[in-house]
């Protein structure tokens, strides 16, 4: 499934209406060059959660730990661990055990520790926009429960 947004704003749209979707023990991939939205997509679904405090990200952190009503969000950037390594000693596996809900920004870099069933977003700035406002998200789920979010996507309407 493929998305073509015009702003800022209507990333964090569309990560609302995802946001709306998800259970405890789903897992979001975001992926995308420095600048094409992960983290804008981030705070718009952190928002449609009832997160007020600013999300930020967790870029020197790792993991960063939000409560919301129903469970935890864990925002993950692992990006350092590209460069780093040691993925394997971290016990990241905690965050897809079940009881919340994890936003991965560079999940590339631990793909061998994400569970199988993962929605995946990419995020690109689209060639030739002037402005450098128009973004592509592409959702690509992995396994039954992430492909039932995509037709819940694919079904609504999202004007």
């Amino acid at each position: 499934m493929s998305i073509l947004v015009q702003t800022a704003e209507e990333t964090q749209a569309i990560a609302a209406k995802i946001a709306r979707l998800i259970k405890p023990g789903d897992t979001i991939l975001l992926n995308g060059d420095l600048g094409a939205g992960k983290t804008t997509f981030a705070q718009g679904f952190a928002r449609a959660l009832g997160i007020t405090r600013p999300l930020k990200s967790p870029t020197f952190t790792l993991v960063r730990e939000y409560e919301t009503a129903q469970f935890p969000l864990y925002h993950l950037d692992v990006y350092r661990l590209g460069e780093e390594g040691g993925a394997d000693e971290l016990g990241l596996e905690e965050y897809f055990a079940g009881q919340g809900v994890a936003l991965v920004e560079w999940a590339e870099f631990i793909g061998d520790q994400l569970p199988s069933d993962v929605l995946r977003i990419d995020l690109a700035r689209v060639a030739g926009d002037s402005t450098q406002q128009q973004r592509r998200l592409t959702l690509t789920a992995t396994g039954a429960r992430s492909q039932t979010l995509v037709d819940a996507l694919e079904n609504s309407q999202w004007n």
